[in-house]
């Protein structure tokens, strides 16, 4: 297994340059492709979230890998190398795994125990899987994240600890109040009709608010969104779609917005803020309002900590506080939640009188002293034992075609005898030929089972790579065969699929 990942998340970089680095759908498609073409990259899968951006691949060489890697990060994003390099990590071999299986768990999501990675996981491997760049080293681990993922949900208290982000971003509009009691009341206008606006949609439901309007670039998808809050058994709030030409005249009426679009430009600025609310934006307060209390770096350091696997191949880590708008004067009119990368609504709209702003990057600065410990070493306890067993299932996998390719070698070799026997003994009957033919096979079993099952369990150890490369030179196994068997595994159309 040679498996490596180069990436960047909320952890390593400012929000600011994730927000460059953002890839879109067809970025995303561009970048595995290119990486499958470059040399050292056998398979690849991307993971792009709001908050990260992670780049998997099966490569030979672990230097070049890097390299290479790397440049096409920066070459998609658009941000340069030079820029990019120190906010990027690395992770090789089990690392990666246990990254990954960390990733899946919400140890190293903005909101730790966070559930939403997991869908987020499975369409990178769905996307991988449609372009036929996840070969049998992603499939397999992808697959087993996702199983990770499920089991920590199940078997610990993370779901108690971790929040969606909308729940969180919501909590902290709030700003200390029951969520549903300032909700109750309220128009709410959601931009998008995306994964993250549907579950804000639903969210904003629960908690009560009285209407909410959903305006989205295709109108169909805001219709069925639409449709689906106000189906009949639902939570009964008036809900209605809208053009995306008429968020501007929503904003007077809204009371909340919550906005994540794929757009890469602002979709609310200052000015149309100040509009909706009767403002002057040049009228916006200058001075920063006071900031709410930023955790000292010691508690940043542990959170960091509660996911920190101590890679040696690691270019960059750094704990580090997140930057909170200034929020404006007076009491709130209007709470903007902002859940898109790159951002949809300008910065500039928390220092307008009547206007609470939460974005990503306050996000970031809220969940970091979150208190959820004990849960957070459950989780990583079953993380380490995941790890182990994908490492030694690989391992066993690794020498499972040699394994194949002798008992093909034997076979042949007891049809060639009984074929001799055919030739030296005409006249058995058709029962005395079949005797002796089971008979030969049960000692070529018996002879075999011993030194492949200890082989599989020596190969399941680390270290134990070298054992397949033993049993081909002593046995004098073809090495297109052993390649043969391992095609044939690896484009069996019902292996790891989702």
């Amino acid at each position: 297994m040679s498996l490596l990942v180069v990436g960047l998340s909320h952890r390593s970089a400012p929000v600011s340059v994730l927000e460059r680095a953002s890839l879109a759908a067809e970025a995303q498609a561009k970048l595995l492709q290119d990486t499958l073409a470059a040399e050292p990259a056998a398979e690849a899968a991307v993971l792009a979230t709001c908050n990260r951006i992670e780049l998997y691949a099966d490569v030979d060489k672990f230097h070049a890998g890097v390299a290479e890697l790397s440049t096409l990060l920066a070459q998609h994003s658009g941000v340069g190398l030079d820029e990019l390099t120190p906010y990027l990590y690395v992770h090789y071999e089990d690392r990666a795994v246990h990254h990954l299986f960390s990733v899946a768990c919400g140890l190293d999501s903005m909101v730790v125990g966070e559930g939403q990675i997991l869908g987020q996981i499975k369409d990178a491997l769905a996307l991988g899987q449609e372009l036929h760049t996840a070969g049998r080293l992603l499939n397999d681990l992808f697959q087993q994240a996702l199983r990770v993922g499920k089991r920590a949900h199940s078997e610990t208290g993370i779901d108690r600890a971790g929040q969606s982000l909308v729940t969180f971003g919501l909590e902290q509009l709030a700003a200390g109040a029951d969520v549903a009691d300032w909700a109750a009341g309220k128009r709410a206008l959601v931009i998008g009709a995306g994964s993250m606006s549907s579950l804000a949609a639903a969210t904003l439901a629960r908690t009560g608010v009285a209407e909410i309007v959903v305006a989205n670039r295709t109108r169909a998808r805001a219709d069925r969104l639409v449709e689906i809050l106000v189906q009949p058994g639902g939570t009964g709030v008036a809900a209605r779609a809208v053009e995306m030409a008429a968020v501007r005249d929503e904003l007077t009426r809204a009371d909340v917005v919550v906005s994540c679009t794929g757009a890469t430009g602002l979709v609310l600025t200052a000015e149309a803020v100040a509009t909706a609310l009767g403002l002057d934006v040049d009228d916006a307060v200058e001075a920063p309002a006071a900031m709410p209390s930023v955790p000292a770096p010691a508690d940043a350091d542990r959170h960091a900590a509660w996911v920190e696997n101590g890679s040696a191949a690691t270019v960059h880590r750094t704990a580090r506080r997140a930057t909170v708008p200034a929020q404006g004067a007076g009491p709130v009119r209007l709470a903007l939640l902002d859940l898109a990368m790159p951002r949809d609504i300008d910065g500039g709209t928390a220092r307008l009188d009547g206007v609470r702003l939460v974005d990503i990057e306050s996000l970031a600065e809220a969940s970091a002293d979150a208190p959820m410990a004990a849960d957070v070493d459950q989780v990583r306890t079953i993380v380490a034992d995941e790890v182990a067993a994908f490492g030694a299932a690989q391992r066993a996998a690794h020498i499972t075609p040699t394994v194949v390719a002798l008992r093909t070698m034997a076979a042949g070799v007891v049809a060639g005898e009984i074929a001799r026997l055919d030739g030296r003994l005409p006249d058995l009957d058709e029962k005395q030929r079949a005797e002796i033919t089971q008979t030969v096979r049960r000692v070529v079993d018996k002879l075999l089972h011993a030194p492949t099952v200890r082989v599989k369990q020596l190969a399941s150890e680390p270290g134990g790579a070298g054992y397949a490369d033993a049993l081909r030179e002593l046995f004098d196994l073809d090495p297109q065969t052993v390649a043969a068997v391992s095609r044939a595994d690896l484009n069996d159309p019902n292996r790891g699929r989702s």
